[in-house]
Formats: structure tokens, C-alpha cells, sequence
């Protein structure tokens, strides 16, 4: 039987953080965005855990969830990116710091190309790195399987065009 209780919900969050992560990471560079942005998902999770129907994967439901806050949250954060800042940016920015763990070059450039992408396409790779399946990336994005067939061709095609850029 699944609960739909505080304590089964910060269960099923902490064994599936590295979806909320690996989605924020892909929407968000900045990392106090991505903070907020992390949250925003959870709360949105939290909001819709009583209506959850257990017939579904978990990992659909929270991919499906954790994609329509970021891409909501990206699309409010390039509109406000076209603000002014009013300060200067030695001002507000802090030092960079340094990750536990040496990041290879080659993934960050592929993690830049994905950022670049278009919404939905950076949804359809990013599902597609995570080793779901056509179909699941349909149900989880409301696509038909053609049409995530189509695209993760394409995106892969362009992905490869511009490493090969890189590397002349």
C-alpha cells in the first residue's frame, strides 16, 4: 500500500534525488537558482503527492513534475535575465566554489550543448541520458513515440555537429 503521508514523501525524495538534481542541474547554471529552483520541484511534488496514481512509475511522475517547474522556472528566469542588473556584477557575485570532484571537460561541454537546446529538447536528452525508454520519455513529456524518436535523433545529430566544431 502506498502512503501518502510526510514521512513516505521525504522517503521517495531522498531515494529519487538524483532526478530533481540532474533536472535542475540541466536548467539552471547559476547555483542559487538551482537552489530555488530545487525547491520549487519538491514543493510542487509535495503539492501533488495525494493525487500521485501508484498505476504510474514513480520516476514518470516526478520526471513529469520536475520538467514542467524547470521549464516554468527557466522561462521566468530568461524574461527576468533581460532585466538590468542595477549593480555591478564584482558586486554581486561571490567566488566560484570549488567542486568535490574534478569535472571532466568533455561533460561539461556536453552539459553547455544540452543548456543550449530548446526546452523540450533538453527534456527529451536528458530523459534519454537517464536510460529511459522511448515510451517512458512520451509519457513523461506527453509526446507520441514517433515524435521522441524523431527528436532524440536530431538532438544527438546536433550534439555531434558541434563537438566536431570543437575539436577541429
Amino acid at each position: 500500500m502506498f502512503t501518502r503521508d510526510s514521512t513516505s514523501f521525504l522517503k521517495v525524495i531522498d531515494a529519487n534525488k538524483g532526478i530533481i538534481y540532474k533536472v535542475a542541474n540541466s536548467y539552471c547554471r547559476d547555483e542559487e537558482n538551482r537552489k530555488d529552483l530545487i525547491q520549487e520541484i519538491i514543493l510542487q511534488l509535495w503539492l501533488s503527492f495525494s493525487k500521485y496514481d501508484p498505476s504510474f512509475k514513480l520516476s514518470t511522475w516526478m520526471y513529469r513534475i520536475a520538467l514542467n517547474v524547470s521549464i516554468s522556472f527557466y522561462r521566468k528566469e530568461s524574461r527576468r535575465g533581460r532585466i538590468n542588473q542595477p549593480f555591478p556584477e564584482e558586486i554581486i557575485s561571490l567566488p566560484a566554489e570549488k567542486l568535490p570532484i574534478e569535472q571532466n571537460e568533455e561533460l561539461d561541454m556536453l552539459q553547455k550543448f544540452i543548456r543550449e537546446l530548446k526546452e523540450i529538447d533538453r527534456a527529451v536528452i536528458l530523459l534519454y541520458l537517464e536510460g529511459n525508454s522511448q515510451q517512458e520519455i512520451a509519457d513523461i513529456l506527453g509526446l507520441t513515440v514517433a515524435n521522441v524518436s524523431t527528436k532524440v535523433s536530431r538532438i544527438k545529430q546536433t550534439l555531434k555537429q558541434k563537438f566536431a566544431t570543437i575539436n577541429r
